[in-house]
C-alpha cells in the first residue's frame, strides 16, 4: 500500500516513505505502549476517547479516523463525538472523563503552558496515582503516533475496528 499525503491547500498528493515497510522495528516500538496500557487498569473506551481528542488537536486524520471507528465500535455515541471538542459544556461527559480530557490537552499543548496545578489536581481527584501514570502514558503514544502519521502518513479512510489490536496484546 503507498502511503500519501492529501494537501488541500494545493490540491495534490505526495508520496512519503511507508514506515511500516522501510523500519518496521522502529515502528514496531512504539507498539510497546499499546501492550503496556492493554493491562492498565484504564477502561479503553476512555483511552481511545483521549486519543481522539489529542488527534482533533494535533490534526491528524488518520488517528481520527482510527479513533472514531474504534469508539464506534465499541458503542460509543455519536452525539459524544460530535460534542468532543466542546467537551467541558457537555453534559454527556462524566467528571472523570472531563479531568483526563483537561489533563490530556494540557499535556498534548505544554510548549503553551505548562501543565497547572489545578489541571493535575482534578485529574489526581478522578484517577488513583497509578492510573494518573498510565493515563500520562497514553497521552505520550497518542502524542507520538499523530507526529508519526503525520510525518508520515497513513492513508485516512482505510482504518478496520481492531485493525491493530494484536500490537496491543
Amino acid at each position: 500500500m503507498s502511503v500519501y499525503l492529501f494537501t488541500i491547500k494545493h490540491k495534490k498528493m505526495t508520496q512519503r516513505i511507508n514506515g511500516w515497510q522501510k523500519a518496521p522495528h522502529a515502528i514496531k516500538a512504539l507498539g510497546g505502549f499499546p501492550m503496556y496500557l492493554a493491562k492498565s487498569s484504564l477502561d479503553s473506551n476512555l483511552l481511545h476517547l483521549i486519543y481522539f481528542r489529542v488527534s482533533q488537536l494535533n490534526g491528524c486524520a488518520y488517528c481520527l479516523d482510527m479513533h472514531a471507528k474504534d469508539l464506534r465500535a465499541a458503542g460509543e455515541s455519536e452525539q459524544r463525538l460530535h460534542l468532543i471538542a466542546a467537551w467541558r459544556d457537555a453534559p454527556q461527559y462524566s467528571a472523570r472523563e472531563k479531568a483526563a480530557l483537561g489533563y490530556a490537552e494540557a499535556l498534548t499543548r505544554v510548549a503553551e503552558n505548562h501543565l497547572s496545578d489545578e489541571v493535575y489536581s482534578e485529574a489526581l481527584a478522578h484517577f488513583s496515582e497509578a492510573e494518573l501514570i498510565d493515563l500520562t502514558i497514553g497521552i505520550i503514544a497518542i502524542n507520538s503516533y499523530n507526529r508519526l502519521n503525520i510525518a508520515l502518513p497513513g492513508e485516512p479512510g482505510t482504518y478496520v475496528p481492531g485493525q491493530f489490536a494484536a500490537i496491543a496484546h
